[in-house]
């Protein structure tokens, strides 16, 4: 773990660092968070090795970019340094901050009482949305038309949500009625409307770069001075987001869905290695690393125009 001077490491996830500030008991009492993105790769629910290079910056510029574009949906970054390029809002240094050793990959957040709710956006029909469909016509109970293929358009956004299960287990999807039971009705109802509202307004910046966003997920919190919910953690990232070329999609063929993100991992890793099979993942070889590499920065300089 990366020692950073003033900062203390509080928790770790499959990608993510927290750490909070020196002399701060833990977590549930900190005001804000150092939130670090690290280059670990997961896939199946297993952490991989080695890392792909780079990709904490990446998902860190990218959340920090469509953030800015977000306005009016709070999100959890400290309102006074709006870390960006070394400075604040106000013109002043941060240096202070963000410790060099995270420069580019860490985003100062204030603690937020988390629900436990991925909250899916899907405008297209793809990964497991497609299985579901294929058995029942319906994803998270939202029936569907018949006749749908593996990567067509719904014909409109769909709110599929997960319930967040403890790291190491798999997340499960969930009716619309079970989140309300987690989260009471007004909480539950709050979350499906922004979602689908952050969707569409990013849906429509993608295409407009010649992208498609298939689906995302987000997570929201609640700040706990206000309890206005908050949209948190990372958002619309190659990591947590489907997105897809436009022009190979309108071509069709093999390459139509291919992802701007760690498909190529899970592709090899389907081909090489069981899941099921109790043993632990091999490790990825260096074209697979730089492939993946590859994909994403593809998609931040597309998104960003560099």
């Amino acid at each position: 773990m990366t020692e950073l001077p003033g900062w203390t490491h509080a928790y770790s996830g499959k990608v993510r660092d927290l750490y909070i500030e020196d002399g701060v008991a833990d977590l549930a009492v900190a005001k804000r968070v150092l939130m670090v993105a690290s280059d670990r790769v997961s896939a199946f629910d297993f952490v991989l090795s080695p890392g792909i290079p780079g990709k904490g910056e990446l998902l860190t510029t990218l959340s920090l970019w469509w953030f800015d574009r977000l306005t009016g949906v709070p999100n959890q970054l400290v309102a006074d340094h709006r870390i960006s390029t070394g400075s604040n809002t106000a013109g002043g240094s941060i240096t202070e901050l963000i410790p060099d050793a995270v420069a580019g990959r860490a985003m100062l957040a204030r603690t937020l009482d988390m629900f436990p709710i991925e909250c899916v956006v899907r405008g297209y029909l793809s990964g497991s949305g497609w299985l579901e469909y294929q058995k029942s016509q319906s994803v998270c109970g939202i029936e569907l038309p018949p006749g749908l293929g593996n990567g067509d358009r719904l014909p409109e956004p769909i709110y599929t949500p997960a319930w967040k299960a403890p790291l190491g287990e798999h997340d499960e999807n969930i009716f619309f009625e079970r989140t309300v039971e987690l989260v009471g009705a007004d909480v539950a109802e709050t979350l499906r409307s922004l979602s689908l509202e952050i969707f569409r307004r990013a849906s429509t910046i993608a295409e407009s770069r010649g992208i498609i966003l298939a689906d995302t997920k987000f997570e929201f919190g609640a700040n706990r001075s206000t309890g206005v919910i908050t949209l948190a953690d990372e958002v619309l990232t190659s990591d947590s987001s489907r997105y897809w070329d436009a022009a190979s999609y309108a071509a069709g063929g093999a390459d139509r869905l291919a992802s701007f993100d760690k498909q190529i991992v899970r592709n090899w890793l389907g081909a090489h290695w069981d899941p099921s099979s109790g043993s632990a993942p091999p490790e990825l070889p260096p074209e697979i690393v730089e492939q993946t590499a590859l994909r994403y920065r593809e998609l931040i300089e597309r998104l960003t125009g560099g």
